[in-house]
């Protein structure tokens, strides 16, 4: 590192700066530490921020303990199927910050990012950096996406997201929609009902998966079997495979399976996609067979494929018999419209996704739907890559377990990229 003047301040020079201290910024740091190229990662909170800011209390991993590892550090605690608490998470992230004596700077925003002749100008709230390269490592999680449909809401309604929803007892009393039914949509729709609130949950596409499977966890399948590997430049229609909805998986020390209908044998109301809110009615669209057919469907044909890996890996003696799982149960008659002005629904959760928030990035590099143009983490600039987005290098991607395979490529990538620019 070194410092130059410009304009009577002082700006730091450093070959590498890292955006983000989660998970994947640490294990670029890690990545580029092995490498020796020097660098600093900034967080605009702390050490794993996002875990410990933007998530609900009881919260746990989708993935097996035994498959949190990060470059050169893995889980190697008691409970290697289990599922790791948020508090858990965090520990394990802030310990691996420190055995990797990863250069974070903490509560250190950046404010804005210019190209340069020489690299790049990063502006933060703790003074000015300059760069040759960036490792853009601060997610796809950052703002809730609402729709915005949302904005008819009666004020009545309490409405709340992922992010400012931690328990039940946030919620007024009384009738809940939750909106969508990704890993996120499911697993609150659970909790509330366990809470004695009544609770409609509002279906679009879904992903449907077991928890587990001929007796191991559906994510040993996807790894063992390769689909976890599975690359981005072996799939037909990335841009749609990019957007899916996270799985209906939950993490809990049962290994539960919570599908939709786990949610219906609890006294959920199932109904179909939200579609507009008009004059204080909530409209919701029909198809709802239609959308749990082909959830069944895809599920079926990645059990298949773990079932022929089976055979033809000669794997069957050490798993269980295959399995199929009863279809989808869809209502006698399904709601298409709720009054959200008769005091019935007092409250909204919006599990409809997020978004990544580059308002700092002061440069042509964003689509028109505010995503990152990129080649499986190779932004379109010079020397400006991207880590922890959906399906960026693989389909394990945005997990801990896919941090260090794509970080590894990358920082190779900008290593090339210092020694020939």
């Amino acid at each position: 590192k070194s410092l130059s003047q410009r304009g009577g301040g002082t700006i730091e020079q450093v070959t590498t700066v890292v955006i983000g201290a989660g998970h994947m910024g640490l294990a670029a740091s890690r990545c580029l530490n092995e490498r020796s190229i020097d660098h600093v990662v900034l967080e605009r909170g702390e050490v794993a921020n996002s875990w410990r800011r933007e998530r609900w209390d009881s919260l746990r991993l989708l993935t097996p303990n035994w498959q949190s590892r990060l470059p050169g550090y893995h889980y190697d605690g008691p409970d290697p199927d289990g599922y790791m608490t948020m508090r858990e998470v965090i520990d394990f992230i802030s310990r691996f910050a420190v055995l990797s004596s990863a250069p974070v700077r903490t509560h250190t925003t950046v404010t804005r990012v210019r190209r340069t002749d020489a690299g790049y100008d990063v502006a933060t709230t703790n003074g000015d950096l300059r760069c040759r390269t960036i490792m853009i490592a601060s997610g796809a999680c950052n703002v809730p996406s609402v729709p915005a449909l949302g904005k008819a809401v009666p004020p009545s309604v309490r409405c709340f997201t992922p992010f400012s929803y931690r328990n039940p007892n946030d919620l007024p009393e009384g009738g809940v929609l939750v909106v969508g039914a990704s890993a996120t949509g499911v697993q609150l729709a659970d909790e509330i009902i366990r809470s004695g609130r009544p609770v409609t949950l509002s279906v679009g596409e879904h992903v449907r998966l077991p928890r587990t499977y001929r007796g191991r966890d559906v994510l040993w399948w996807m790894e063992a079997s390769g689909v976890w590997n599975q690359r981005y430049d072996e799939i037909d229609d990335l841009r749609r495979v990019r957007h899916l909805p996270s799985p209906q998986l939950i993490g809990t020390p049962e290994r539960a399976t919570l599908d939709l209908n786990t949610l219906s044998s609890a006294g959920v109301e199932i109904v179909g996609r939200l579609s507009a809110v008009r004059d204080g009615q909530a409209l919701f669209s029909g198809g709802l067979r239609n959308q749990f057919a082909l959830a069944d469907l895809k599920m079926n044909r990645l059990l298949g494929t773990f079932d022929e890996w089976a055979r033809s890996h000669a794997r069957e003696a050490e798993v269980g018999p295959p399995e199929r799982f009863e279809p989808t149960r869809a209502p006698e008659s399904s709601t298409l419209k709720l009054d959200l002005r008769n005091g019935e629904i007092r409250s909204i959760v919006w599990a409809t996704g997020f978004q990544p928030d580059y308002s700092w990035l002061d440069l042509p590099v964003i689509d028109d739907k505010g995503h990152l143009r990129h080649d499986g983490g190779v932004v379109d600039a010079p020397g400006l890559y991207a880590l922890g987005l959906p399906f960026l290098r693989r389909r394990k991607s945005t997990f801990i377990s896919g941090a260090e395979d794509d970080a590894r490529e990358l920082v190779d990538h900008l290593a090339e990229y210092l020694a020939t620019a």
